[in-house]
């Protein structure tokens, strides 16, 4: 996907790191990414999750709040409010670029910030919270001791994932008098909540609560045993997943027409993971796949290889044109399955005269219904005449260009 860095002034006029991840198609919406706490716009779920919409149309700003990653100010300087500054700036930010937000996305502290944030952006439709604490206050339990120095003195340095923050008792005053709540009642857009029921950091319970207080269209998920920062592969891959299926739901994502000699539209592929061979497969904005290699190749196995989706393509083409000979001829069909499997044959085992090895892709056709024998054969025949079947035997021409 195409990613541009850019930057913004946040909510004091300071400038603000950004990445703006962008289809490589059409445009056809927007989301704004908040990280979590003390985090930054690069971690791992933040990048998947962007890419993923990237890949179905949707041009994702994550970027860095006050003092953290590659942003200006003082982390120190900041609070809760200021947090949800920084993204009614993003929103104004983008606005002027004409692409105003219809997706919030939020990050455990971030989740809280979007679900305040939604009040001032009145482009948004439709609002995901990660992991989101439903008091923005309990993310104090993580300053231990330090609290009572900080009530005392007015600062101190915290510990947080290994490194060191400054906190002062602005933010500690300032979160801690956060109410959601009302927020949440009136968010007047669609909320899907995501959280994990191990989640050590910000307990299950306040997904429930979020739940509760919001008000309908609103979606559960459970991302199982995923940890706080959602930081292994196949949970922020499953969590990607979802937030593409719903966001369709609210979010208008229609495609424009197809170019000029494609008339099923572009299949883009896109890499997904640069350090395996994970892809994403995307037609148009709804149709969504993904295809890696075997773990024995050198893959994870999340998703059919190359030669499986060209097996699935022969196999559904076959049951398809077999359904629509015998809808034609009223036969009493019940149900079709094609197994289809693949193996690389000496040609001559093929035929004589073969040289060298050749593709074998073996169907085997199970028909459901009160059929003669002699419709069963025609159905069979029906098979070999599929559009897949016969480019696959009789081949095709492939062109490439670099662009």
């Amino acid at each position: 996907m195409p990613t541009k860095r850019l930057t913004f002034p946040g909510h004091d006029g300071q400038m603000l790191a950004a990445r703006l991840d962008l289809p490589s198609g059409p445009h056809l919406a927007t989301a704004l990414f908040a990280h979590c706490f003390t985090c930054s716009k690069d971690i791992f779920a933040a990048r998947r999750i962007s890419a993923r919409l990237a890949a179905m149309g949707v041009a994702v700003l994550r970027f860095d709040f006050t003092g953290l990653g590659h942003s200006e100010g003082e982390f120190a300087n900041t609070t809760f409010t200021s947090n949800v500054g920084d993204l009614t700036a993003a929103a104004r930010y983008l606005d002027g670029e004409g692409m105003a937000p219809s997706l919030l996305i939020g990050h455990s502290l971030g989740g809280a910030a979007v679900l305040k944030a939604r009040a001032d952006i009145a482009s948004v439709r439709a609002v995901v919270t990660l992991n989101a604490p439903f008091d923005p206050g309990h993310v104090t339990h993580n300053f231990g001791a330090a609290l009572e120095t900080i009530a005392d003195t007015g600062e101190s340095e915290v510990c947080l994932g290994g490194r060191p923050f400054r906190i002062r008792k602005s933010f500690v005053d300032d979160v801690s008098a956060e109410n959601l709540a009302p927020a949440i009642a009136n968010l007047h857009a669609a909320l899907l909540v995501m959280h994990a029921p191990r989640d050590e950091t910000v307990s299950i319970d306040n997904a429930s609560q979020i739940f509760v207080a919001a008000k309908h269209p609103k979606s559960f998920v459970t991302l199982d045993d995923a940890d706080h920062l959602i930081s292994r592969a196949e949970d922020a891959e499953y969590a990607a997943d979802v937030i593409a299926a719903w966001v369709g739901r609210y979010v208008d994502l229609r495609a424009p027409a197809p170019p000029p000699g494609a008339p099923e539209g572009i299949v883009r592929v896109t890499e997904a993971d640069a350090n395996g061979f994970l892809q994403d497969i995307q037609a148009g904005p709804h149709h969504h796949a993904i295809a890696d290699e075997p773990e024995s190749y050198g893959g994870t196995d999340r998703g059919m290889s190359p030669y499986g989706f060209v097996a699935s393509g022969l196999g559904a083409c076959t049951s398809m044109t077999m359904r629509m000979y015998a809808r034609r001829k009223g036969w009493p069909v019940t149900g079709i399955q094609v197994d289809v499997s693949h193996n690389k044959v000496h040609a001559q085992d093929a035929g004589p005269g073969g040289q060298g090895k050749i593709d074998l892709f073996t169907r085997k056709i199970r028909l459901e219904g009160n059929l003669s024998d002699e419709q069963r054969q025609k159905l069979l025949e029906i098979a070999d005449k599929c559009p897949v079947h016969r480019t696959l035997e009789h081949g095709a021409k492939v062109e490439t260009e670099l662009v």
